[in-house]
């Protein structure tokens, strides 16, 4: 948190936004003392106002101030709808004890998205969120639960990042060198991690919107159409499917949309038949 507000040079726009093992109370009183914030899923019930309840027991008395839909998968290409009741209250919560002459006192926004009545296949949605940012409105609410919810997107790019690019099995011997060869991965991780989520926003999009019209000539002939014919109105979707099956995606009618890993190995082979193809084209000189 430290090196990262240093290098953005504006700790106060700086979010750091953590999961249940990121609910240090050592971690809050850091972000006061650097004049940042934090967005944390909670998992510690904490003292409150004097000690004499919790952070849970406090916010069990308040009411609900919001209603926020969410949509949820509950299995491949299928989602569901929940109903979560939003409630959000600024408490004095307290160090724990044993720690209360070191740190001080802070007031922290909780913020308990809870799903309202009992799904059925799937748990309840339950989110209590920590914060020192301030929470006025319900859609302020909304807001903070949206940028958590960004965490999941952090760590799929992080997976490509390390798995797919391999990142941590370099073997260069400076840092410089080390600081360069990262930063052209965190693009190629970006770009599969666009490709992956952009095939489920906009389906129906051209294909030029990602690809050359070389590579999309050169998907038609190494993936051709199950039914023998071209389309006539190609999408983004045909084609990015042809790069996941390039990379082992089957494309089966009850199949969920392709992910990071397969879309990973279909590019990289993608790219091996691209520079064959350039390479040839440019020996018979075309």
């Amino acid at each position: 948190m430290t090196q990262s507000t240093a290098l953005i040079g504006a700790a106060e726009r700086c979010v750091h936004i953590g999961d249940r093992e990121n609910d240090i109370y050592e971690f809050f009183c850091r972000a006061a003392a650097e004049g940042t914030n934090f967005l944390v899923r909670t998992c510690v019930d904490r003292l409150a106002s004097d000690g004499s309840h919790t952070t849970n027991a406090e916010m069990a008395e308040v009411s609900v101030q919001g209603l926020h839909r969410v949509m949820v998968p509950i299995g491949p290409g299928k989602l569901d709808e929940a109903l979560v009741e939003l409630r959000y209250k600024a408490i004095h919560v307290l160090p724990p004890i044993g720690k209360q002459k070191r740190y001080p006192a802070l007031t922290l926004t909780v913020i308990h998205g809870r799903e309202r009545g009992k799904p059925e296949g799937r748990p309840a949605l339950d989110w209590r969120l920590i914060t020192n940012l301030k929470i006025d409105t319900a859609e302020e609410a909304v807001e903070k639960l949206g940028w958590y919810a960004m965490r999941w997107k952090i760590e799929v790019f992080h997976k490509i990042l390390k798995s797919g690019c391999r990142a941590e099995e370099a073997k260069l011997r400076t840092a410089e060198r080390l600081v360069n060869l990262i930063a052209i991965f965190c693009l190629l991780s970006w770009r599969i991690f666009w490709m992956t989520m952009i095939n489920r926003t906009a389906p129906n999009a051209p294909p030029t919107l990602v690809l050359t019209e070389d590579e999309c000539t050169i998907l038609d002939s190494a993936i051709p159409d199950r039914t023998g014919a071209k389309g006539h109105d190609p999408t983004l979707a045909k084609y990015l499917s042809k790069i996941a099956r390039l990379g082992g995606y089957l494309a089966r009618s009850h199949d969920p949309p392709p992910g990071n890993i397969v879309m990973w190995r279909g590019w990289r082979r993608l790219m091996d038949i691209s520079e064959g193809y350039n390479l040839a084209r440019k020996d018979m000189g075309n």
